[in-house]
């Protein structure tokens, strides 16, 4: 099976809705998953934000993206029908529907075949999973694909989009993020509670209220990460946005997008036009880096 390999980049959602980068009011726009490109790797960050290199759709990238409009369309139904049979009803519409809007995706698993159904068959584990880690039926959450932004006083704007925003009866907000993947090992949740901290952070300047709970739900193996955080997580998260967009702006304005090797670049698909693997970079162009978030 051969996969398609010029994909155009996807205009992310939250050009519709987000404040313009007007370089006067608003210097930039971060999100946290190009702060974590950058933190992973300059290089990457360049390929995806600055040069918007087409990057073809995974089998785990489109998993992730059809059981989370799974997960958020459950919860439009009355409580009594948020059950496992219900999701599983939902999953196969919700992929018909998703090839229908991008061709790549059907290309990248090809027909109804042998490998689609192996593939629907890992999404409907996945969503048994849910089940086992909460209870749909108990909870009625605030807010489902929230977009949330804030300008700092640096006029960099942060924002992003939050998979869910529960609210309990004292007021008290619990930001909750599904993940498809597996829970990562012991002393390797720091991107992934930058991320979460990241919204906490953004939730925090606009609504004035510290979540009490950020909550990561690991489908890939059945675990939930929690933490707690406070003022100063938040002002410590504040300063490294801070200091990751001024290495952003260093490296623009030097040109010295810098490669960092590490088991990443295993999952990279750039790895053919990057310099630790023999590979030559693009010419660079006269984009400016206005990072993108991602669902």
């Amino acid at each position: 099976m051969s996969v398609q390999q010029d994909v155009s980049p996807v205009p992310s959602p939250a050009e519709r809705v987000s404040t313009p980068v007007d370089g006067v009011e608003v210097l930039g726009a971060l999100s946290p998953s190009r702060a974590g490109d950058f933190l992973t790797c300059p290089l990457l960050y360049r390929f995806r934000t600055v040069d918007r290199l087409p990057e073809p759709p995974s089998p785990d990238q489109v998993r992730g993206t059809v059981v989370h409009k799974v997960l958020e369309d459950l919860f439009d139904l009355p409580a009594a029908d948020r059950t496992p049979a219900q999701a599983e009803a939902m999953l196969e519409p919700a992929w018909e529907r998703l090839r229908e809007e991008s061709p790549d995706v059907a290309a990248m698993l090809g027909e109804d075949g042998p490998e689609v159904a192996a593939w629907l068959a890992s999404c409907r584990t996945v969503l048994e999973r849910y089940f086992t880690l909460e209870d749909p039926q108990r909870l009625e959450p605030a807010e489902r694909e929230l977009y949330v932004e804030s300008l700092l006083d640096s006029k960099l704007l942060l924002r992003g989009f939050v998979d869910r925003v529960d609210v309990a009866p004292d007021g008290s907000i619990r930001i909750v993020d599904y993940k498809t993947g597996r829970s990562p090992a012991a002393g390797f949740e720091a991107r992934a509670l930058f991320q979460m901290k990241f919204y906490a952070l953004v939730v925090w300047r606009t609504r004035g209220i510290v979540p009490a709970v950020l909550q990561l739900v690991y489908l890939g193996n059945g675990e939930i990460l929690r933490y707690r955080p406070d003022e100063q997580d938040l002002l410590a998260t504040e300063r490294k946005v801070e200091a990751i967009w001024q290495a952003i702006r260093s490296a623009e304005e030097s040109g010295d997008w810098r490669p960092r090797r590490s088991r990443l670049c295993d999952w990279c698909q750039h790895r053919s036009l990057c310099p630790e693997f023999g590979g030559t970079p693009p010419p660079l162009s006269d984009a400016q880096p206005d990072a993108q978030p991602t669902a």
